[in-house]
């Protein structure tokens, strides 16, 4: 465990742990992302608890993660993204005591490229994703009722009809034949109620 004292390597897993950490709360449900980040940040706490380290850097990296809720939240706010990742790579940069105050305890060559990737893959990534989380759908279902398609086949229990330039499951009260004209009048999950539809007769 010697090799996990080296500040630089703690550095390193504390940034890929809160980089994991912080896809996943963007893209919640795989487990492989938490997983991850939970043995990056013990990793990084173990070595954290051997080494002297800045505790306003500990502070800082835990406050930044209060802007990073807000932006996932609110994707428009893209200066609350960047005051997060502003706070993260300081934070963890200075995270461990230098030879002074102002020198940061890890490799200055290693902070700054790990810094500047971190950034610019969390600008990228995690924004994208936040986009990507919070927009609207691209089928509205529920804009199906009312619209007028066609019978590909026929259409009772079981069928299948063209509505809105896509092919759907449908079913119906009465017999429908193929080619007809018909009108969406429910929706069961992706299946469609339908009828002929009478202004077409």
């Amino acid at each position: 465990m010697n090799i996990l004292l080296d500040p630089n390597l703690a550095y390193l897993l504390l940034l890929v742990g809160t980089l994991l950490g912080l896809l996943a709360l963007v893209t919640p449900g795989t487990g492989a992302l938490e997983i991850g980040a939970f043995f990056c940040l013990l990793l990084a706490g173990y070595a954290i608890t051997q080494l002297d380290f800045n505790l306003w850097a500990l502070i800082l990296i835990l406050v930044s993660v209060v802007p990073f809720v807000y932006a996932i939240r609110k994707p428009k706010r893209e200066v609350f993204l960047a005051l997060s990742i502003i706070g993260l790579v300081i934070g963890s940069a200075y995270l461990f005591l230098g030879e002074k105050w102002y020198i940061p305890g890890v490799n200055p060559f290693i902070a700054l490229a790990a810094s500047l990737m971190y950034a610019a893959f969390v600008w990228i990534a995690v924004r994208k994703s936040a986009l990507a989380l919070l927009a609207p759908p691209t089928h509205n279902l529920a804009a199906l009722v009312g619209q007028v398609g066609e019978a590909k086949t026929r259409v009772h229990d079981e069928g299948s009809v063209q509505v809105a330039g896509e092919l759907w499951s449908a079913r119906s009260k009465s017999p429908i034949p193929a080619g007809r004209q018909v009108k969406v009048i429910a929706r069961d999950g992706f299946i469609l109620e339908v009828e002929s539809d009478s202004s077409n007769k």
